[in-house]
């Protein structure tokens, strides 16, 4: 004869009531006992997912040169896996087959399509992310021109993102998958700025270049001792009050995860480069040039616009000699930099074909002696 749960409470039956019927799902009777060993399932995997994640941690931490991207793929798969197999353990102590849930899984993909469809491809776009390795905890991204960031963690939902300025952003995972993402670390820690600047019309180039070098020099980012990357500067344009320039400068890899600060560094140091070399920087200005006035033209017009002496009458000034640079020194800052850039550029693809073109070669004739 079956008690009551009132009953067994009163006569401190603790053995009836673990194994007191609480509900009936689908056939299958689900007890206290049950439930209590289905927690502890649970509690037991997620125990077991911290201690593998800290193990994970402190592997990365006594092995520096491990691949640390790696290790954190390796510690939320993990994570996942313990989680999803103590679900599967739990229901199995609950007494409840996984194949009871064949009908609710049909209502569980209905609601996927409607109002779970945005958490489900989050979820998705995370896992490919861990598995693709296109973007990896570390690198630094750009998604759009304001949001620029270091990757610091890539959950089930989302990435955070932190900024130069220490501002935590949560981007939703699908939004990498989807859209385009600019990784600037991806492949390579170095990376190159351009930094534009302008100079007066008539300003000798050899200078302005010595000028625009030693104001990278003077920048601690600058990459050095490698001639494939060092500092150039370009001649992009003459505009209308300014002949255009740009130094492009390889950084290195402390500042290749910094933006406006390293610009702002180079602009400050071109300043104070132009400065000592007298070059001018120009702003935006008109010439007014006259004609004809009270019957005078040229210089003389001029003169009397402005109340002075003729060119004739005034004593001829010369100006101060612009600053010489020896003979070699001219040469060498003579070298156009954005030439030399896209010959070597070229010269790098030109390898790149030679080598596939030769493996081409010796994949479609396997028989074939191999190339010296």
């Amino acid at each position: 004869m079956s008690m009551s749960l009132g009953q067994l409470v009163a006569r401190g039956d603790v053995l009836g009531l673990l194994r007191y019927p609480l509900a009936q799902i689908s056939g299958v009777t689900v007890t206290l006992a049950a439930i209590l060993s289905a927690l502890l399932a649970l509690g037991a995997a997620w125990g077991i997912s911290v201690v593998v994640r800290r193990g994970i941690r402190r592997y990365g931490t006594l092995h520096p040169n491990a691949n640390q991207a790696s290790l954190y793929t390796v510690s939320r798969l993990a994570h996942y896996t313990v989680l999803v197999i103590g679900v599967l353990l739990a229901l199995e102590i609950t007494g409840i087959p996984v194949g009871k849930f064949a009908v609710f899984a049909g209502a569980i993909g209905v609601g996927l399509g409607f109002g779970l469809q945005a958490i489900f491809s989050n979820f998705v776009s995370g896992l490919i992310l861990l598995f693709d390795r296109s973007l990896k905890v570390g690198d630094f991204v750009e998604l759009d021109a304001d949001l620029r960031g270091t990757v610091r963690a890539i959950n089930i939902r989302a990435t955070l993102i932190t900024t130069n300025d220490n501002i935590d952003v949560i981007v939703p995972n699908a939004e990498f998958v989807n859209g385009r993402v600019v990784n600037w670390t991806h492949g390579s820690e170095h990376r190159r700025i351009r930094v534009p600047f302008g100079v007066a019309y008539g300003v000798d180039k050899e200078i302005v270049k010595k000028a625009a070098l030693e104001a990278a020099e003077r920048v601690p980012f600058t990459l050095t001792g490698d001639d494939a990357r060092a500092p150039q500067v370009w001649l992009v344009g003459f505009g209308d009050s300014a002949v255009e320039f740009i130094l492009a400068v390889w950084l290195n890899e402390a500042a290749a995860r910094r933006n406006a600060a390293i610009k702002a560094a180079y602009l400050w140091e071109l300043d104070s480069a132009l400065k000592r070399h007298n070059i001018e920087i120009p702003f935006p200005q008109r010439d007014l040039h006259v004609r004809s006035l009270f019957d005078l033209r040229g210089a003389d017009a001029l003169a009397a616009l402005h109340g002075t002496p003729s060119p004739v009458d005034r004593p001829v000034q010369t100006s101060a000699p612009a600053a010489a640079l020896a003979a070699h020194e001219r040469a060498a800052l003579a070298r156009n930099d954005a030439q030399d850039d896209a010959v070597r550029g070229l010269e790098e693809d030109a390898g790149a074909d030679a080598a596939r073109a030769l493996r081409d070669t010796n994949t479609a004739a396997p028989g074939a002696p191999a190339a010296r």
